[in-house]
């Protein structure tokens, strides 16, 4: 191992025994912490300066995006009239290692006048913001993993370990479901896989290849071909499902000769195969697909209820709206 790799697990080292550190103080002032963010009616307002100032700014849309309405209020912009957005129905974490930063600092006596609940996020209990808070959150480190003992690394670590530790802890009591994260992420492939269902992607009505047992392969294949999804589901008269036909299906038959285009689908189709219904979400069908033994299948026919044959979804479907 040579110097510059043996430098960087120092690094990591000593950054994830700061985390380990932090486990013990996740105490009764943490609860307190939970607890007054939790009977708070306006919003948790993030605020720092410099490098803790961009922990607080991931620790707010954190928070945000699991239930806990947040903004980050830069301190600097607030005591130029940003300060204006604080009310006293909303909790402020103030971020700050030193605890001495006279950013934040400045704005203590408005956030006091405001009537604004106050969390200290710091590295030194003792400092002046901590004296000032409500709630005290120590994530002081013992050193930082800098060599000259100088740039915010473990630090900010820790801090923003003990953020996400108190968000996810406010997650769990807010009971935040799935559904609601992808509500907040609505444009990424996480909220396309949240909240996509089938019924949402699936060819229905005239686009959904269908044929009675009683058609010939012949008259499948024309279907199949029309359609383009390379399947067709096989209904009875009261177009309940009795099988899927695919064109691997006729493919195989091939080897029977051609006679067998004339033969009823019911002699080649797969009976009771895979399917699912309209209500589950895209990402479950996309389970059933690859997990099909012994190899991985394309279609599944959607059915209601009753097993009728509502529509039929595709591989290139779950592709096309990235959920793959």
């Amino acid at each position: 191992m040579n110097e510059l790799e043996t430098d960087a697990q120092k690094v990591l080292q000593m950054e994830a025994e700061a985390i380990l550190d932090l486990i013990p103080r996740v105490d009764e002032h943490f609860d307190a912490a939970v607890d007054m963010i939790l009977s708070c009616e306006g919003r948790v307002i993030m605020t720092g300066m410099g490098k803790s100032g961009i922990i607080a700014h991931k620790i707010s849309a954190t928070l945000a995006s699991t239930g806990t309405p947040s903004f980050y209020l830069h301190p600097a912009e607030g005591i130029h009239g940003d300060l204006g957005m604080v009310t006293a129905d909303d909790v402020i974490i103030a971020m700050s290692n030193s605890g001495e930063t006279g950013e934040v600092l400045n704005i203590l006596p408005s956030l006091r006048r405001i009537g604004a609940k106050l969390i200290a996020m710091v590295g030194n209990a003792d400092s002046t913001l901590a004296k000032n808070a409500d709630v005290v959150l120590n994530v002081g480190v013992k050193r930082e993993a800098c060599p000259l003992g100088l740039a915010p690394t473990s630090s900010t670590t820790a801090a923003l370990a003990f953020g996400d530790a108190l968000a996810m802890a406010l997650m769990g009591k807010h009971n935040f479901t799935s559904k609601q994260f992808a509500v907040f992420h609505p444009g990424g492939s996480l909220g396309r896989q949240l909240l996509l269902t089938v019924g949402d992607i699936m060819h229905g009505g005239s686009g959904n290849p269908i044929v009675r047992g009683t058609a010939t392969v012949t008259e499948a294949l024309f279907i199949i071909t029309d359609k383009g999804l390379g399947a067709v589901s096989v209904v009875d008269e009261n177009d309940i499902m009795v099988g899927l036909l695919t064109d691997g299906d006729i493919r195989r038959g091939l080897s029977k000769g051609v006679d067998f285009l004339k033969r009823p689908v019911t002699e080649l189709m797969t009976k009771e195969p895979k399917f699912i219904t309209q209500e589950k979400l895209a990402a479950q069908a996309l389970h059933i697909m690859e997990s099909h033994k012994p190899k991985p299948i394309t279609v599944l026919p959607v059915l209601d209820e009753e097993r009728h044959v509502i529509g039929l979804l595709h591989m290139t479907d779950l592709v096309r709206q990235g959920v793959v």
